[in-house]
């Protein structure tokens, strides 16, 4: 792949992936946070589904393939997105984006805690960096908000789904894992919507239009994107760029919903931006 060509894929990717944040913030006057997620994520999953039945991909050949699938879905799709959509009731797009994406410093912890991983000292200072970023974004005008729980608990879950794919991503096709991980993730979103909230949906041009974007643009698209990149060039040299993900979350944040750009937001989200480089850059190289 061409140098512009990455970054040009690189920067599209990573700009869905960030302004989904404020898409979704705006997409809250028409429908209540689980179920615009459901239906988010059982279209995209429905979709794709039928394209890797098209093209003949590779399906769970188990029970216990297809209930390991189902764990990943439950964490990566329904625990992250749920997570992420109930935040934005009570927060900024700016703050979700960032505590979100601090879910590789998660993986560092989780995965030395539990699988007995080893990572470079550099990656420790990143997972370190990472954390007072968190304490100065939120600490300077903490409140106790629950978005700001849901935030951190997003990045827990993708944490976890992350070290779950990396144990059992070998049994799957990745496309087929991504279309049926998001379907089952989007039916249980639409279970727990009809259980913790009252459920609505306002039918209306701009509602339509932002499920489009958020099901086509920021879940496939964004998907088939991102994993090009990771199959077509170095896994470890793309991942440090997942920097840009919180940057652009910030940004649309600013832009799309007139968020301020508070000096303890700019200032923790430098840190974690700076950790989460660090933590990724040194990924690809090995551990101990």
């Amino acid at each position: 792949m061409k140098n512009y060509q990455f970054i040009a894929l690189l920067v599209i990717t990573t700009f869905l992936m960030g302004s989904s944040f404020a898409i979704v913030k705006i997409g809250l006057v028409y429908s209540s946070p689980l179920l615009l997620a459901a239906f988010r994520f059982i279209l995209a999953g429905i979709i794709m589904a039928v394209v890797v039945r098209i093209f003949k991909r590779p399906h769970p050949a188990s029970k216990e393939e297809w209930f390991k699938l189902c764990i990943i879905g439950s964490f990566q799709t329904a625990g992250v997105m749920g997570c992420i959509f109930l935040s934005l009731r009570t927060i900024t797009a700016s703050e979700s984006s960032i505590l979100t994406f601090t879910n590789p410093l998660f993986v560092v912890i989780f995965a030395t805690i539990f699988m007995k991983a080893r990572y470079r000292f550099y990656q420790w200072i990143g997972v370190l960096l990472g954390l007072i970023g968190v304490i100065i974004t939120m600490g300077a005008h903490f409140e106790l908000k629950m978005g700001i729980l849901f935030g951190l608990l997003s990045a827990i879950f993708w944490a976890i789904a992350t070290l779950l794919v990396k144990k059992w991503g070998v049994l799957f096709d990745t496309w087929v894992l991504s279309a049926y991980q998001m379907l089952f993730g989007g039916v249980l979103l639409l279970l727990g919507s009809t259980l913790l909230e009252q459920p609505f949906f306002i039918v209306h041009q701009q509602s339509i239009l932002l499920l489009l974007w958020l099901s086509l643009l920021s879940s496939i698209i964004q998907f088939a994107g991102w994993y090009y990149l990771l199959q077509n060039s170095d896994p470890g040299k793309t991942s440090a760029y997942l920097f840009l993900a919180p940057f652009f979350g910030v940004l649309t944040g600013w832009v799309l919903l007139n968020e301020p750009l508070k000096q303890s937001l700019v200032m923790g989200g430098l840190f974690i931006i700076s950790g989460i480089y660090l933590v990724n850059r040194t990924f690809s190289k090995g551990k101990g």
